[in-house]
């Protein structure tokens, strides 16, 4: 069930991206991302020891992660968009659509170090912990540079 959700959720983000306001494309990226949040906070509870370690379910969160790190929401980065165009709304700072080809390089970070946690994640919290933290990294990098602390 919980694969069928994300499937849906997925395939639905593009046909919200469709829409012609920014407000609509802000909210499906925020919901990409909050997507992206919710698998994350599994793999890292797991990671951190704050919940115990379960390899099934790190290899469904991992494979679910994994699902959304491929979907390249470019569609999702409208112009207009940013915290500067649409104040209290999204945190996706101006520098996104200004160095343009670093945030696709930062996401590309993201997608090869979920996949190498997806490739771990079954084997065991040893395994998993150092895999979470190097996507975490990724998450950070992007962050740093890209996503305003407040709205």
């Amino acid at each position: 069930m919980h694969k069928i959700f994300l499937a849906a959720a997925v395939l639905a983000v593009p046909a919200m991206a469709q829409a012609s306001e920014p407000g609509d494309i802000a909210a499906a990226r925020i919901g990409y991302f909050s997507l992206v949040n919710l698998e994350m906070g599994g793999l890292a509870a797991m990671a951190q020891g704050k919940a115990p370690y379960d390899a099934e379910r790190a290899r469904a969160l991992a494979g679910d992660l994994k699902l959304l790190s491929e979907y390249l929401h470019d569609d999702l980065l409208m112009p207009g968009t940013s915290n500067a165009d649409l104040a209290g709304k999204t945190r996706a700072l101006p520098a996104i659509w200004e160095q343009t080809e670093d945030y696709r390089a930062k996401g590309m970070a993201f997608r090869e170090a979920v996949a190498t946690l997806h490739g771990v994640a079954g084997e065991g919290q040893e395994a998993l912990a150092p895999a979470v933290g190097q996507v975490g990294a990724t998450c950070k990098a992007c962050h740093d540079s890209y996503r305003a602390k407040d709205f």
